[in-house]
């Protein structure tokens, strides 16, 4: 019994034996079609990269980056937090290919060995007309430029304004009345320079002070100004020389007890030193940008008296540097008649307006003006005049030397009937330079 169902187990097996070998092949054709609808499973090392949309042509005026309908993604210029990207990589070719130096410490310190002397000369020049109106419109044709008689070519030329460097100097030794009449004037002088200016203010009598560096025009400048109203001038009066309280010592019958003759006593008078402090506002103008125009802009009465500088030192210094000296004469010498005798000198007195003399040799300008309004639309055109000249410049063959050089401007306008005594215009430049070596 037992071995018939062992028999029949046998046999029952064998017909699903030759099914299973049937239907491979069937299942082996229909294994790829269901493995392709079948997503693989995702990678442990990388992400699964999705694919690619199908892309479409855009409709016209639509950025093709983004797709309709939806604003654009924001740039780092939008949101202004992002720092801009650093600049673009300079390209720039020292030498020729093959021909450096082969050693790059020696390339360097030849670099730094090297040395050139510039010759250039610039002259501020200001034309104005009959009326005292700057003349506009003029060429680098219409000048010419002489340098100790010889006829120079101009290299360059220009008409644009400069932006000024400026070293206002106020003199606290006039008479209080005309200090107290400059001092209501401060407010319209801050408000007659431009924003690129920068100015430095010095106040003399019997010495010079800096009340300020020079610093670019705004409310520190003004902070200066309202405090320099506070200043007073001098008082004048009577001067002692003889009683109680005079220098003598005690007397009888004005005969000194310990003097058999009667003494004569003079009055000294007060130091003026305006040299003085245009030579310390010239030294400190030397050191500021050369692409500014340099600028010393006085008021006061022009009395000098005293100082340790000379004036031909001072002028030195100011011609050196390029300086131009403006200026204000109030006081006495705005006094109509005054100007006629302004630039006498009397041995021992010094003078008693020195303004004029380093106006006309820097080419500036002076305007004695007495009243307080005029003296504010003063401050207007003389800044005015200083900014807005003519520029030329021309090439040098002098060496530096403390040799002074002469230099003259002509101006040619054809058509102009001038004579020497009625000239269609006046040229205002520079009487000289000193070509002294570069510090």
């Amino acid at each position: 019994m037992g071995q018939v169902m062992a028999v029949r187990r046998t046999c029952a097996g064998v017909p699903i034996l030759l099914l299973c070998l049937a239907l491979t092949p069937a299942m082996a054709q229909q294994q790829p079609d269901q493995k392709s609808s079948i997503p693989d499973a995702p990678s442990t090392s990388q992400p699964p990269v999705p694919a690619a949309p199908e892309l479409k042509a855009a409709p016209p005026g639509t950025n093709p980056t983004n797709p309709p309908n939806q604003a654009p993604p924001a740039s780092s210029s939008d949101s202004g937090d992002a720092p801009p990207g650093p600049p673009p990589p300079m390209k720039i070719n020292t030498v020729p290919p093959g021909s450096a130096a082969k050693s790059q410490s020696a390339a360097q310190d030849q670099l730094f060995q090297l040395r050139v002397n510039v010759n250039q000369v610039v002259v501020p020049v200001r034309v104005t007309d009959e009326s005292g109106h700057l003349v506009s419109g003029l060429l680098s044709t219409d000048f010419s430029v002489y340098e100790d008689g010889r006829k120079q070519n101009l290299n360059f030329f220009t008409s644009d304004p400069f932006a000024l460097s400026v070293a206002v100097i106020v003199d606290l030794g006039m008479s209080d009345i005309a200090v107290q009449k400059v001092n209501e004037t401060f407010s319209t002088l801050a408000g007659s320079f431009a924003g690129f200016d920068e100015v430095a203010i010095y106040t003399y009598s019997t010495s010079v002070s800096q009340l300020a560096d020079f610093n670019a025009v705004g409310r520190k400048l003004e902070g200066v100004l309202n405090g320099l109203r506070t200043k007073h001038g001098e008082v004048p009066g009577v001067p002692v020389t003889g009683g109680p309280l005079g220098p003598q010592g005690p007397s009888v019958n004005g005969i000194p007890i310990d003097s058999p003759t009667t003494p004569v006593t003079t009055p000294s008078k007060q130091s003026h030193v305006l040299n003085d402090a245009i030579l310390l506002a010239a030294r400190d103008l030397g050191k500021r940008p050369k692409d500014r125009r340099k600028i010393i802009f006085v008021i006061s009465d022009g009395r000098e008296y005293r100082s340790d500088a000379n004036y031909g030192t001072v002028l030195q210094v100011l011609l050196s540097n390029e300086i131009l000296v403006y200026g204000i004469a109030v006081g006495s010498s705005s006094i109509p008649g005054y100007n006629k005798v302004e630039r006498l000198r009397i041995p021992g007195q010094g003078y008693s307006n020195i303004l004029p003399k380093y106006a006309n040799a820097t080419g500036g300008e002076v305007l004695a003006e007495y009243s307080r309004t005029a003296i504010e639309e003063v401050y207007s055109r003389i800044i005015g005049d200083a900014r807005n000249q003519y520029t030329l410049g021309y090439m040098t063959r002098a060496t530096p030397s403390d040799t002074r050089r002469e230099v003259e401007i002509r101006v040619d306008r054809p058509g102009c009937k001038s004579s020497d005594l009625r000239p269609c215009v006046e040229v205002f430049s520079k009487e000289g330079y000193y070509p002294l070596p570069s510090r």
